[in-house]
Protein backbone atom coordinates (compact mmCIF):
# COMPACT_ATOMS: atom_id res chain seq x y z
CA UNK A 1 0.00 0.00 0.00
CA UNK A 2 1.63 3.29 -1.09
CA UNK A 3 2.79 5.62 1.83
CA UNK A 4 0.61 8.84 2.56
CA UNK A 5 2.55 11.44 2.13
CA UNK A 6 0.83 14.40 3.03
CA UNK A 7 0.31 16.05 -0.37
CA UNK A 8 -2.18 13.14 -0.83
CA UNK A 9 -4.21 13.72 2.15
CA UNK A 10 -7.60 15.75 2.29
CA UNK A 11 -8.36 19.11 3.48
CA UNK A 12 -10.47 16.96 6.32
CA UNK A 13 -7.00 14.42 6.93
CA UNK A 14 -4.82 17.01 7.63
CA UNK A 15 -7.06 19.09 10.02
CA UNK A 16 -7.24 15.92 12.16
CA UNK A 17 -3.37 15.32 12.00
CA UNK A 18 -3.06 19.05 12.57
CA UNK A 19 -5.34 18.50 15.58
CA UNK A 20 -3.50 14.93 16.71
CA UNK A 21 0.00 16.85 16.62
CA UNK A 22 0.97 14.25 14.15
CA UNK A 23 1.82 16.64 11.29
CA UNK A 24 1.38 20.14 11.26
CA UNK A 25 1.42 23.08 8.33
CA UNK A 26 4.86 23.77 7.65
CA UNK A 27 5.36 20.04 7.02
CA UNK A 28 1.85 19.93 4.78
CA UNK A 29 3.13 23.06 2.99
CA UNK A 30 6.64 21.28 2.23
CA UNK A 31 5.15 18.37 1.00
CA UNK A 32 2.25 19.85 -1.79
CA UNK A 33 5.57 22.77 -2.72
CA UNK A 34 7.55 19.23 -2.92
CA UNK A 35 4.37 17.66 -5.77
CA UNK A 36 3.85 20.74 -7.72
CA UNK A 37 7.89 20.65 -8.33
CA UNK A 38 7.31 17.18 -9.28
CA UNK A 39 4.12 17.68 -11.92
CA UNK A 40 3.54 21.04 -12.90
CA UNK A 41 6.46 21.68 -15.08
CA UNK A 42 4.39 19.11 -17.50
CA UNK A 43 0.84 20.23 -16.38
CA UNK A 44 0.86 24.29 -16.05
CA UNK A 45 -2.10 24.14 -13.82
CA UNK A 46 -0.37 26.49 -11.22
CA UNK A 47 1.05 29.87 -12.64
CA UNK A 48 2.32 32.26 -10.31
CA UNK A 49 2.40 32.29 -6.22
CA UNK A 50 4.39 33.80 -3.60
CA UNK A 51 6.02 30.96 -1.46
CA UNK A 52 7.55 33.64 1.13
CA UNK A 53 4.20 34.73 2.15
CA UNK A 54 2.48 30.80 2.11
CA UNK A 55 5.98 29.87 4.45
CA UNK A 56 4.87 32.71 6.94
CA UNK A 57 1.24 31.83 6.95
CA UNK A 58 2.14 27.92 7.79
CA UNK A 59 4.14 28.64 10.35
CA UNK A 60 1.77 31.23 11.72
CA UNK A 61 -1.11 28.79 11.24
CA UNK A 62 1.38 25.75 13.10
CA UNK A 63 1.87 28.08 15.98
CA UNK A 64 -1.77 28.38 15.92
CA UNK A 65 -2.53 24.63 16.60
CA UNK A 66 0.07 24.19 19.18
CA UNK A 67 -2.01 26.85 21.04
CA UNK A 68 -5.26 25.41 20.45
CA UNK A 69 -6.60 28.44 18.77
CA UNK A 70 -7.32 27.43 15.29
CA UNK A 71 -8.93 29.94 13.30
CA UNK A 72 -11.22 27.04 11.56
CA UNK A 73 -11.10 23.65 9.97
CA UNK A 74 -9.10 24.67 7.51
CA UNK A 75 -6.28 26.41 9.41
CA UNK A 76 -3.11 25.32 7.37
CA UNK A 77 -4.95 23.93 4.82
CA UNK A 78 -3.18 24.46 1.34
CA UNK A 79 -5.62 25.76 -1.25
CA UNK A 80 -5.14 27.55 -4.80
CA UNK A 81 -6.75 30.35 -6.23
CA UNK A 82 -8.45 30.44 -9.88
CA UNK A 83 -6.95 33.58 -12.10
CA UNK A 84 -10.05 35.18 -11.94
CA UNK A 85 -10.43 36.22 -8.52
CA UNK A 86 -8.38 39.08 -6.97
CA UNK A 87 -5.41 37.66 -4.49
CA UNK A 88 -3.92 40.94 -3.00
CA UNK A 89 -0.11 41.32 -3.45
CA UNK A 90 -0.29 38.55 -5.88
CA UNK A 91 -0.22 38.88 -9.58
CA UNK A 92 -3.97 38.22 -10.60
CA UNK A 93 -4.30 38.17 -14.44
CA UNK A 94 -7.43 36.69 -15.93
CA UNK A 95 -5.80 35.48 -18.47
CA UNK A 96 -5.51 37.92 -20.57
CA UNK A 97 -2.75 40.50 -21.32
CA UNK A 98 -5.19 43.66 -20.45
CA UNK A 99 -4.23 42.22 -17.11
CA UNK A 100 -0.53 40.95 -17.62
CA UNK A 101 0.87 42.99 -14.49
CA UNK A 102 -2.06 44.16 -12.24
CA UNK A 103 -1.47 43.41 -8.80
CA UNK A 104 -4.60 44.12 -6.56
CA UNK A 105 -4.50 45.47 -3.14
CA UNK A 106 -6.89 43.24 -1.24
CA UNK A 107 -8.23 39.82 -1.46
CA UNK A 108 -11.49 39.74 -3.48
CA UNK A 109 -13.94 38.82 -0.67
CA UNK A 110 -13.94 34.72 -1.37
CA UNK A 111 -10.47 34.43 -1.15
CA UNK A 112 -10.21 36.38 2.04
CA UNK A 113 -12.52 34.06 3.50
CA UNK A 114 -10.50 31.06 3.21
CA UNK A 115 -7.40 32.87 4.18
CA UNK A 116 -9.55 34.73 7.07
CA UNK A 117 -9.82 30.93 8.01
CA UNK A 118 -6.28 30.35 8.08
CA UNK A 119 -6.10 27.97 4.89
CA UNK A 120 -2.38 28.83 3.00
CA UNK A 121 -2.42 29.82 -0.71
CA UNK A 122 -0.05 28.38 -2.62
CA UNK A 123 -0.56 29.63 -6.28
CA UNK A 124 -3.07 30.75 -8.63
CA UNK A 125 -4.27 28.63 -11.07
CA UNK A 126 -4.40 28.74 -15.22
CA UNK A 127 -7.06 29.91 -16.76
CA UNK A 128 -8.43 31.07 -20.50
CA UNK A 129 -7.80 34.26 -21.87
CA UNK A 130 -11.36 35.94 -19.81
CA UNK A 131 -12.49 32.46 -19.26
CA UNK A 132 -14.74 32.26 -21.85
CA UNK A 133 -13.37 28.82 -23.26
CA UNK A 134 -13.83 25.53 -22.42
CA UNK A 135 -10.08 24.77 -22.83
CA UNK A 136 -7.38 26.29 -20.30
CA UNK A 137 -4.98 28.25 -22.54
CA UNK A 138 -3.64 31.85 -23.03
CA UNK A 139 -0.94 33.99 -24.54
CA UNK A 140 0.25 34.36 -21.02
CA UNK A 141 0.96 31.38 -19.28
CA UNK A 142 0.63 28.80 -22.07
CA UNK A 143 -1.80 25.49 -22.30
CA UNK A 144 -3.18 23.68 -19.19
CA UNK A 145 -2.59 20.34 -19.91
CA UNK A 146 -4.76 16.99 -17.68
CA UNK A 147 -2.95 15.14 -14.80
CA UNK A 148 -4.68 11.66 -16.28
CA UNK A 149 -3.41 12.56 -19.95
CA UNK A 150 -1.09 15.39 -20.74
CA UNK A 151 -2.37 14.91 -24.03
CA UNK A 152 -5.88 16.22 -23.64
CA UNK A 153 -7.23 19.08 -21.71
CA UNK A 154 -8.65 19.28 -18.46
CA UNK A 155 -11.40 21.95 -19.97
CA UNK A 156 -12.15 25.26 -18.73
CA UNK A 157 -12.60 27.80 -17.70
CA UNK A 158 -11.13 25.90 -13.95
CA UNK A 159 -9.14 23.73 -16.08
CA UNK A 160 -5.97 24.78 -13.98
CA UNK A 161 -7.95 24.54 -10.24
CA UNK A 162 -8.89 21.36 -11.78
CA UNK A 163 -5.83 19.90 -12.73
CA UNK A 164 -4.19 21.11 -9.38
CA UNK A 165 -6.61 19.50 -7.17
CA UNK A 166 -6.47 15.81 -9.24
CA UNK A 167 -2.78 15.79 -9.44
CA UNK A 168 -1.96 16.50 -5.58
CA UNK A 169 -1.28 20.21 -5.72
CA UNK A 170 -3.25 21.36 -2.76
CA UNK A 171 -7.17 19.50 -1.88
CA UNK A 172 -8.52 22.48 -2.18
CA UNK A 173 -8.93 25.28 -5.21
CA UNK A 174 -11.24 28.41 -5.00
CA UNK A 175 -13.15 28.43 -8.59
CA UNK A 176 -15.55 30.16 -10.38
CA UNK A 177 -18.18 28.85 -12.87
CA UNK A 178 -19.97 31.21 -15.21
CA UNK A 179 -21.97 28.23 -17.54
CA UNK A 180 -20.15 24.97 -16.33
CA UNK A 181 -16.30 25.99 -15.85
CA UNK A 182 -16.26 24.37 -12.24
CA UNK A 183 -18.30 21.29 -13.32
CA UNK A 184 -16.85 20.08 -16.65
CA UNK A 185 -13.31 20.51 -15.77
CA UNK A 186 -14.26 18.25 -12.29
CA UNK A 187 -15.71 15.19 -15.28
CA UNK A 188 -12.32 15.74 -17.18
CA UNK A 189 -10.01 15.34 -14.14
CA UNK A 190 -12.44 13.08 -11.56
CA UNK A 191 -12.58 15.57 -9.08
CA UNK A 192 -15.51 16.62 -6.75
CA UNK A 193 -16.83 20.58 -7.01
CA UNK A 194 -19.57 22.69 -6.15
CA UNK A 195 -21.15 25.53 -8.50
CA UNK A 196 -23.14 27.18 -5.64
CA UNK A 197 -26.90 28.96 -5.59
CA UNK A 198 -26.48 32.68 -7.16
CA UNK A 199 -25.80 34.58 -3.98
CA UNK A 200 -24.98 31.52 -2.14
CA UNK A 201 -20.93 32.75 -2.08
CA UNK A 202 -20.94 36.62 -1.52
CA UNK A 203 -18.38 38.55 -3.95
CA UNK A 204 -16.87 41.59 -3.62
CA UNK A 205 -14.08 43.83 -4.89
CA UNK A 206 -13.44 41.69 -7.98
CA UNK A 207 -12.53 41.79 -11.43
CA UNK A 208 -15.85 43.41 -13.30
CA UNK A 209 -18.47 41.22 -13.77
CA UNK A 210 -19.41 40.99 -17.78
CA UNK A 211 -21.47 37.80 -17.76
CA UNK A 212 -24.84 39.18 -16.20
CA UNK A 213 -25.49 37.30 -13.20
CA UNK A 214 -24.14 33.46 -14.05
CA UNK A 215 -20.57 33.31 -12.77
CA UNK A 216 -20.25 32.32 -9.29
CA UNK A 217 -17.18 31.13 -6.99
CA UNK A 218 -17.11 27.85 -6.01
CA UNK A 219 -14.86 24.93 -4.62
CA UNK A 220 -13.32 22.12 -6.17
CA UNK A 221 -11.93 18.94 -4.34
CA UNK A 222 -11.26 15.33 -4.15
CA UNK A 223 -14.65 14.73 -1.38
CA UNK A 224 -17.58 16.12 -0.73
CA UNK A 225 -16.33 16.13 2.83
CA UNK A 226 -13.70 19.03 1.62
CA UNK A 227 -15.90 21.03 -0.44
CA UNK A 228 -18.48 21.14 2.96
CA UNK A 229 -15.70 22.77 4.86
CA UNK A 230 -14.81 25.23 2.12
CA UNK A 231 -18.54 25.94 2.12
CA UNK A 232 -18.87 26.59 5.70
CA UNK A 233 -15.97 29.29 5.58
CA UNK A 234 -17.45 30.94 2.21
CA UNK A 235 -20.92 31.07 2.22
CA UNK A 236 -21.45 33.09 4.88
CA UNK A 237 -24.09 36.07 3.99
CA UNK A 238 -22.44 39.74 2.98
CA UNK A 239 -24.23 43.09 3.42
CA UNK A 240 -21.92 43.57 0.19
CA UNK A 241 -23.54 41.68 -2.13
CA UNK A 242 -27.59 41.80 -2.54
CA UNK A 243 -27.67 38.66 -4.08
CA UNK A 244 -26.60 36.93 -0.45
CA UNK A 245 -29.42 38.71 1.32
CA UNK A 246 -31.71 35.75 1.39
CA UNK A 247 -29.36 32.94 2.74
CA UNK A 248 -28.93 35.70 6.04
CA UNK A 249 -31.88 33.42 7.28
CA UNK A 250 -30.86 30.34 5.27
CA UNK A 251 -27.38 29.30 5.92
CA UNK A 252 -25.35 26.50 4.38
CA UNK A 253 -26.51 23.28 6.12
CA UNK A 254 -25.72 19.66 5.46
CA UNK A 255 -27.83 17.18 6.41
CA UNK A 256 -26.40 13.57 8.59
CA UNK A 257 -29.31 11.80 6.59
CA UNK A 258 -31.17 13.38 3.82
CA UNK A 259 -34.68 12.10 3.21
CA UNK A 260 -35.39 9.69 0.15
CA UNK A 261 -35.19 12.65 -2.78
CA UNK A 262 -37.26 12.36 -5.99
CA UNK A 263 -34.65 12.47 -8.94
CA UNK A 264 -35.30 12.65 -12.42
CA UNK A 265 -32.47 12.00 -15.19
CA UNK A 266 -31.89 13.94 -18.17
CA UNK A 267 -29.21 11.82 -20.06
CA UNK A 268 -29.52 13.89 -23.12
CA UNK A 269 -30.76 17.03 -24.47
CA UNK A 270 -32.73 16.29 -28.31
CA UNK A 271 -31.04 16.36 -31.04
CA UNK A 272 -27.36 17.33 -29.34
CA UNK A 273 -24.70 14.49 -29.63
CA UNK A 274 -23.74 13.21 -26.15
CA UNK A 275 -20.88 10.83 -25.55
CA UNK A 276 -22.13 7.45 -25.00
CA UNK A 277 -20.43 6.50 -21.72
CA UNK A 278 -21.20 9.72 -20.58
CA UNK A 279 -24.54 8.94 -20.58
CA UNK A 280 -24.06 5.81 -19.67
CA UNK A 281 -22.36 6.96 -16.54
CA UNK A 282 -25.19 9.44 -15.38
CA UNK A 283 -27.78 6.77 -15.90
CA UNK A 284 -25.84 4.53 -13.61
CA UNK A 285 -25.32 6.99 -10.90
CA UNK A 286 -28.98 7.41 -11.18
CA UNK A 287 -29.44 3.92 -10.68
CA UNK A 288 -26.76 3.76 -7.42
CA UNK A 289 -28.99 6.86 -6.09
CA UNK A 290 -32.32 4.09 -6.32
CA UNK A 291 -30.81 1.62 -4.34
CA UNK A 292 -29.77 4.20 -2.05
CA UNK A 293 -33.42 4.88 -1.24
CA UNK A 294 -33.93 8.16 -3.34
CA UNK A 295 -36.62 7.91 -6.13
CA UNK A 296 -35.90 7.78 -9.70
CA UNK A 297 -38.79 9.83 -11.69
CA UNK A 298 -38.84 9.98 -15.51
CA UNK A 299 -40.16 12.82 -16.97
CA UNK A 300 -43.21 13.22 -19.09
CA UNK A 301 -43.08 13.91 -22.37
CA UNK A 302 -44.08 16.90 -22.31
CA UNK A 303 -41.66 18.51 -19.35
CA UNK A 304 -38.91 16.92 -20.63
CA UNK A 305 -39.90 18.32 -24.60
CA UNK A 306 -40.11 21.71 -22.45
CA UNK A 307 -37.45 21.71 -20.12
CA UNK A 308 -35.10 20.71 -23.49
CA UNK A 309 -36.58 23.27 -25.64
CA UNK A 310 -35.96 26.07 -22.61
CA UNK A 311 -31.94 24.68 -22.31
CA UNK A 312 -31.71 24.99 -25.86
CA UNK A 313 -32.52 28.72 -25.76
CA UNK A 314 -30.06 29.27 -23.27
CA UNK A 315 -27.52 27.68 -24.92
CA UNK A 316 -28.36 28.90 -28.53
CA UNK A 317 -29.73 32.35 -27.63
CA UNK A 318 -28.74 33.87 -24.12
CA UNK A 319 -25.20 32.47 -24.21
CA UNK A 320 -23.68 33.96 -27.38
CA UNK A 321 -25.58 37.13 -26.65
CA UNK A 322 -24.92 37.80 -23.03
CA UNK A 323 -21.55 36.99 -23.46
CA UNK A 324 -20.72 38.88 -26.74
CA UNK A 325 -22.66 41.86 -25.27
CA UNK A 326 -20.93 41.78 -22.17
CA UNK A 327 -17.27 41.24 -23.70
CA UNK A 328 -18.48 44.42 -25.67
CA UNK A 329 -18.96 46.35 -22.52
CA UNK A 330 -16.13 45.33 -20.56
CA UNK A 331 -13.88 46.75 -23.66
CA UNK A 332 -15.96 50.31 -23.94
CA UNK A 333 -16.12 50.71 -20.35
CA UNK A 334 -12.54 49.53 -19.00
CA UNK A 335 -10.01 49.05 -21.88
CA UNK A 336 -11.41 51.22 -24.96
CA UNK A 337 -8.71 51.49 -27.63
CA UNK A 338 -6.87 48.31 -26.44
CA UNK A 339 -8.93 45.77 -28.46
CA UNK A 340 -5.63 44.81 -29.97
CA UNK A 341 -4.81 42.82 -26.32
CA UNK A 342 -7.18 40.46 -27.23
CA UNK A 343 -6.31 36.80 -28.68
CA UNK A 344 -8.64 36.77 -32.36
CA UNK A 345 -11.14 34.41 -31.24
CA UNK A 346 -11.77 37.20 -28.26
CA UNK A 347 -11.65 39.84 -31.14
CA UNK A 348 -13.97 37.81 -32.72
CA UNK A 349 -16.36 37.42 -30.02
CA UNK A 350 -15.69 41.20 -29.14
CA UNK A 351 -17.15 42.15 -33.03
CA UNK A 352 -20.30 40.29 -32.33
CA UNK A 353 -21.08 41.51 -29.17
CA UNK A 354 -20.68 45.23 -30.94
CA UNK A 355 -23.12 44.25 -33.25
CA UNK A 356 -26.06 43.18 -30.83
CA UNK A 357 -29.18 45.06 -30.41
CA UNK A 358 -31.08 46.04 -27.67
CA UNK A 359 -33.82 43.96 -29.09
CA UNK A 360 -31.20 40.81 -28.91
CA UNK A 361 -29.91 41.66 -25.16
CA UNK A 362 -33.76 41.87 -24.37
CA UNK A 363 -34.58 37.99 -26.00
CA UNK A 364 -31.59 36.85 -24.07
CA UNK A 365 -33.02 37.96 -21.17
CA UNK A 366 -36.50 36.74 -21.61
CA UNK A 367 -34.92 33.07 -22.44
CA UNK A 368 -33.89 33.50 -19.11
CA UNK A 369 -36.56 34.42 -17.47
CA UNK A 370 -38.50 31.45 -19.19
CA UNK A 371 -35.84 28.80 -17.96
CA UNK A 372 -36.29 29.73 -14.67
CA UNK A 373 -40.42 29.49 -14.54
CA UNK A 374 -39.80 26.56 -16.46
CA UNK A 375 -37.40 24.77 -13.91
CA UNK A 376 -39.16 26.41 -11.05
CA UNK A 377 -42.59 24.59 -12.25
CA UNK A 378 -40.53 21.34 -12.84
CA UNK A 379 -39.01 21.34 -9.38
CA UNK A 380 -42.82 21.20 -7.32
CA UNK A 381 -42.74 17.57 -8.88
CA UNK A 382 -38.51 16.00 -8.23
CA UNK A 383 -36.26 17.53 -6.37
CA UNK A 384 -33.05 17.30 -8.98
CA UNK A 385 -32.21 16.95 -11.59
CA UNK A 386 -29.24 14.21 -12.71
CA UNK A 387 -27.40 15.19 -15.58
CA UNK A 388 -23.80 14.48 -17.72
CA UNK A 389 -21.54 16.95 -16.41
CA UNK A 390 -20.09 16.97 -20.12
CA UNK A 391 -21.57 16.17 -23.44
CA UNK A 392 -17.80 15.04 -24.85
CA UNK A 393 -14.68 13.64 -22.97
CA UNK A 394 -11.25 15.54 -22.77
CA UNK A 395 -10.64 16.16 -26.32
CA UNK A 396 -5.95 17.03 -27.55
CA UNK A 397 -4.88 19.81 -25.43
CA UNK A 398 -4.45 22.13 -28.62
CA UNK A 399 -8.06 21.99 -29.81
CA UNK A 400 -9.96 24.72 -29.14
CA UNK A 401 -13.61 22.19 -28.74
CA UNK A 402 -13.53 18.43 -29.84
CA UNK A 403 -14.84 18.48 -33.47
CA UNK A 404 -16.73 15.31 -32.82
CA UNK A 405 -19.22 14.10 -30.09
CA UNK A 406 -20.47 10.53 -30.78
CA UNK A 407 -18.95 10.93 -34.44
CA UNK A 408 -21.19 13.81 -34.94
CA UNK A 409 -19.82 17.10 -36.17
CA UNK A 410 -19.62 19.62 -32.96
CA UNK A 411 -20.27 23.18 -32.45
CA UNK A 412 -17.56 25.60 -29.86
CA UNK A 413 -20.24 24.81 -27.58
CA UNK A 414 -21.12 21.34 -28.24
CA UNK A 415 -19.86 19.86 -25.23
CA UNK A 416 -21.39 22.24 -22.61
CA UNK A 417 -24.62 21.69 -23.37
CA UNK A 418 -25.75 20.44 -19.62
CA UNK A 419 -24.16 23.60 -17.82
CA UNK A 420 -24.80 27.19 -18.32
CA UNK A 421 -28.92 26.79 -17.87
CA UNK A 422 -27.76 26.05 -14.04
CA UNK A 423 -26.37 29.29 -14.32
CA UNK A 424 -28.95 30.89 -16.07
CA UNK A 425 -31.45 29.30 -13.15
CA UNK A 426 -29.35 30.61 -10.63
CA UNK A 427 -29.46 26.94 -9.14
CA UNK A 428 -26.97 24.68 -7.37
CA UNK A 429 -25.37 22.17 -8.81
CA UNK A 430 -23.34 19.75 -7.50
CA UNK A 431 -20.04 17.59 -9.76
CA UNK A 432 -19.24 14.09 -8.79
CA UNK A 433 -16.96 11.81 -10.76
CA UNK A 434 -19.04 8.76 -12.31
CA UNK A 435 -16.15 6.30 -13.00
CA UNK A 436 -13.94 5.95 -16.07
CA UNK A 437 -14.87 5.62 -20.00
CA UNK A 438 -13.34 3.19 -22.14
CA UNK A 439 -10.71 5.66 -23.08
CA UNK A 440 -9.34 5.09 -19.01
CA UNK A 441 -10.20 9.07 -18.78
CA UNK A 442 -12.90 10.21 -16.14
CA UNK A 443 -16.35 10.76 -16.39
CA UNK A 444 -18.73 13.17 -14.44
CA UNK A 445 -22.16 14.14 -13.52
CA UNK A 446 -24.10 16.43 -11.58
CA UNK A 447 -27.11 17.00 -9.65
CA UNK A 448 -28.58 20.15 -9.68
CA UNK A 449 -31.27 21.05 -6.61
CA UNK A 450 -33.47 23.98 -6.11
CA UNK A 451 -31.88 27.45 -5.46
CA UNK A 452 -30.67 27.44 -1.79
CA UNK A 453 -30.22 23.76 -1.16
CA UNK A 454 -26.54 23.65 -1.57
CA UNK A 455 -26.12 22.13 1.51
CA UNK A 456 -28.70 19.43 0.85
CA UNK A 457 -27.21 18.61 -2.33
CA UNK A 458 -23.99 17.86 -0.96
CA UNK A 459 -25.84 15.34 1.79
CA UNK A 460 -26.88 13.78 -1.29
CA UNK A 461 -23.25 13.56 -3.22
CA UNK A 462 -22.31 12.37 -0.07
CA UNK A 463 -24.26 9.24 0.09
CA UNK A 464 -23.69 8.23 -3.46
CA UNK A 465 -19.51 9.19 -3.39
CA UNK A 466 -19.71 6.76 -0.29
CA UNK A 467 -21.51 4.08 -2.22
CA UNK A 468 -18.85 4.39 -5.25
CA UNK A 469 -15.78 5.86 -4.03
CA UNK A 470 -13.96 6.70 -6.73
CA UNK A 471 -10.08 6.53 -5.78
CA UNK A 472 -7.60 9.35 -6.84
CA UNK A 473 -4.95 9.16 -9.68
CA UNK A 474 -1.94 8.51 -8.00
CA UNK A 475 -4.20 5.50 -6.46
CA UNK A 476 -4.12 3.83 -9.65
CA UNK A 477 -0.72 4.25 -11.24
CA UNK A 478 1.88 6.94 -12.11
CA UNK A 479 0.88 9.68 -14.37
CA UNK A 480 -0.14 8.82 -17.65
CA UNK A 481 2.44 8.97 -20.50
CA UNK A 482 1.31 11.25 -23.06
CA UNK A 483 -0.91 9.31 -25.51
CA UNK A 484 -1.22 6.54 -23.71
CA UNK A 485 -5.34 6.49 -23.98
CA UNK A 486 -5.62 7.67 -27.26
CA UNK A 487 -7.48 10.71 -27.59
CA UNK A 488 -9.96 10.77 -25.03
CA UNK A 489 -12.80 11.22 -27.72
CA UNK A 490 -13.68 7.58 -28.29
CA UNK A 491 -17.21 6.27 -26.37
CA UNK A 492 -16.98 3.05 -25.35
CA UNK A 493 -20.24 2.49 -27.77
CA UNK A 494 -18.09 3.77 -30.27
CA UNK A 495 -15.09 1.57 -29.40
CA UNK A 496 -16.65 -1.60 -29.26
Amino acid sequence: MMQAHPWMLSARSLAQAYRRGTLDPVEALASVLARMDQVNPRLNAVVSGDRQAAHAAAEASARRWRSGCALSALDGVPFTVKDNLLTGGLRSTFGSALYADYIPDADELPVARLRQGGAVLVGKTNVPELTVSGTTDNALFGVTRNPWNPALTPGGSSGGAAAAVASGIAPLALATDGGGSIRRPCAHTGCVGLKPSTGRVPRSRGFPVFLHDFEVAGPIARSVDDLVLAMRELSPWSAGDSRSAPFQALPFCVPEQPAPARIALLAGLGEAPVDADSADAAEASWQALSRLGHAPVVLGPAQRATLVRAIADINDVAWPVLSGSGLAWLMATHHAGREQALSPPLAAMLEQGRQRSGADLMGALRAVARLRDVLSLLMQDIDCLLLPSAAAQPWPVHQPHPPLIAGRPAGPRGHAVFTAFTNAAGLPALALPAGLGATGMPLGMQLVGRHGADGWLCAIGRQLERARPFAPLWERQTMHDAGAYGTGMQSAREET
